[in-house]
């Protein structure tokens, strides 16, 4: 299968073009008055010359001033109409454009809420952003500067030519004997610059890819002096990204003089017959004059159809992109039909597990545990053993390849997994904050949830000391990420987030990691509330943090090796006890 992100497409691929204007649907109304405004353009594109040949022939050779009044009025008149027709065609097109492009992007981005994390896991988010926004904008062309524009062009010229033969037959075959030459390089223009295109567009999407990584990680560039490196490495794209922007500046730069060469040659071809036509009396001066007018009104839409077959070409090979995205299985699985309409008990066994990311590098090698609705245990082990993999499990990020997870004696699978999350809370290490208010990140954009119950749940967790210090307290914007924020402020909120929810199964993953002592304990007091009359499943490098848990599951490359709890782990003498004393003796 042909890589889409390599495709150059063609201009008239039909399957696409018909699944853009399927988002026309709600906006026909428009459409058909752009198409209307477009062909009155069309047919006034003659009207002016013909105005002019009169005014010559029938009125300025006989010296009739009041004839000549009378035409000159009318070409004001018609300059004017076109004017205001191409206001409105430029606009309506334009406005269109805006309105397809608004609905796709907010179906895009549904459909990406929708995906797997493993679709994340596989897709830069430079290649998502480009997908949404400047591949989008390359659609919105499609209906402001591409087919409507290119169906009046054609009309016009349809016109035009069918006027010229009419008036004269070989005036019009002289005027018509470059176009052979015209259109022939107008075809070259048209493939070398859909090559070009194609280069942009994948040149846009690795810079995006690297500069949106790297703003993102510009902490660890700088802590391991990286600045120098990935400067260079940054040169190299964007100067790969100039080089496509110039090929397609250089055939733009060799086209266009070209078409006005030819142009120029017409119309002296024309001269030399007409200056002969006219002295013999076969034809007269005016329609001499219209003529080269005519040649005008027909070079300019020939030479810019190649433009437009191109921004024609640009909007199909970014909607293939889209419709790529469109196209995306939304579950590697069904979802199953059990609808979670009440708070589960939150009872969690897993059954002979095994799971992998990747064909059978298995992660999780038949790990079997239970946990009871009222219960805390503890995963603790080496990185890479498998504890951050249960959760993702738990969570139907993925799906397990053999065994299988009971939720209240209920196959996972078998849950709705969208009314199922709502009753999982997840506190990550690595807290993500959105660029908002502290009273945003809690609710989340939930209405249940009153003002009143996050500040009892920040009570409740003993955060209100440091969010009550803050300029608007809950309406404090934290920045980006959570920028403005200490580690253990943003885990604190992360806390409030999963308590006004009442989850039945709680998941706390590597909580009280990489933050201060003064934090730790405040952490650590709203770990016992929160875990409290709920199941819990505590992940933690510091077995400090996990010897009051119920039980202790010891994982190693995937497997449990011993698990109960923490006073009966380090009676038995195993593997647990090996790491706790070594954690302790370390401290």
């Amino acid at each position: 299968m042909i890589d889409q992100e390599k495709r150059s497409g063609n201009a008239f691929d039909f399957p696409v073009m018909r699944r853009i204007f399927t988002f026309v649907g709600p906006y026909k109304g428009i459409f058909y008055l752009t198409v209307l405004l477009t062909l009155l353009l069309a047919a006034l594109g003659p009207v002016r010359p013909w105005l002019t040949q009169l005014a010559l022939d029938d009125h300025i050779i006989h010296a009739n001033y009041q004839g000549l009044m009378q035409i000159t009025i009318a070409m004001i008149f018609v300059l004017m109409v076109q004017s205001v027709i191409q206001f409105l065609q430029a606009y309506m097109s334009g406005k269109l454009g805006q309105l397809v492009i608004r609905d796709m992007r907010i179906q895009l981005f549904n459909r990406m809420l929708s995906f797997p994390i493993i679709w994340f896991d596989h897709t830069p988010v430079g290649t998502s952003v480009t997908r949404a926004v400047s591949d989008m904008e390359t659609v919105a062309d499609v209906f402001s500067d591409g087919i409507i524009i290119i169906v009046g062009d054609i009309v016009q010229l349809t016109v035009i030519i069918g006027y010229m033969f009419y008036i004269d037959w070989q005036l019009t075959l002289w005027s018509l004997s470059t176009i052979p030459l015209l259109m022939i390089a107008t075809n070259v223009f048209k493939n070398k610059i859909k090559s070009s295109f194609n280069d942009v567009r994948t040149q846009v999407a690795a810079l995006n890819n690297f500069v949106q990584e790297h703003i993102t990680g510009m902490k660890i560039v700088q802590m391991f002096n990286r600045e120098q490196r990935e400067m260079k490495n940054f040169d190299e794209i964007n100067l790969a990204h100039r080089d496509a922007n110039i090929r397609s500046v250089w055939y733009y730069s060799i086209f266009f003089p070209v078409v006005e060469i030819l142009s120029a040659i017409s119309i002296g071809l024309l001269i030399w017959w007409g200056a002969g036509d006219v002295i013999e009396g076969k034809t007269t001066f005016g329609t001499l004059v219209a003529f080269i007018m005519y040649i005008n009104l027909l070079f300019r839409p020939i030479r810019e159809l190649a433009d437009k077959f191109n921004t024609l070409q640009m909007g199909v090979v970014s909607s293939e992109r889209i419709f790529k995205v469109f196209d995306t299985p939304l579950q590697t699985v069904p979802h199953g039909d059990i609808m979670v309409k009440s708070r589960p008990k939150g009872a969690v066994e897993f059954r002979d597990v095994w799971f992998a990311y990747k064909d059978e590098d298995w992660v999780l090698k038949g790990v079997s545990f239970g946990l009871r609705s009222d219960e805390t245990i503890a995963l603790v082990g080496s990185t890479g053993s498998g504890k951050t993999s249960v959760i993702n499990l738990i969570n139907r990020f993925y799906e397990h390849n053999k065994g299988d997870i009971l939720i209240d004696g209920i196959s996972l699978r078998d849950y709705d997994s969208t009314s199922l999350r709502k009753h999982i809370a997840v506190v990550l290490q690595d807290v993500f904050l959105f660029s908002d208010t502290i009273y945003n990140n809690i609710v989340l954009g939930d209405t249940s949830i009153t003002r009143e119950k996050v500040t009892k749940a920040a009570e409740m967790i003993g955060a209100m000391d440091f969010i009550n210090k803050l300029p608007g307290a809950f309406d404090y914007h934290v920045g980006e990420r959570g920028n403005l924020l200490s580690m253990g402020q943003r885990q604190l909120i992360s806390f409030i987030r999963a308590y006004v929810t009442d989850p039945a199964i709680l998941i706390l993953d590597e909580a009280t990691s990489s933050i201060d002592t003064e934090s730790e304990e405040l952490i650590t007091r709203a770990t016992e509330i929160l875990t409290k009359g709920r199941s819990s499943i505590v992940i933690a490098h510091r077995l400090a943090t996990v010897l009051n848990a119920d039980k202790i599951i010891v994982l190693d490359h995937g497997k449990i090796l011993e698990s109960g709890p923490h006073q009966v782990l380090i009676k038995n003498g195993g593997h647990y006890m090996n790491l706790f004393k070594t954690q302790f003796e370390s401290h």
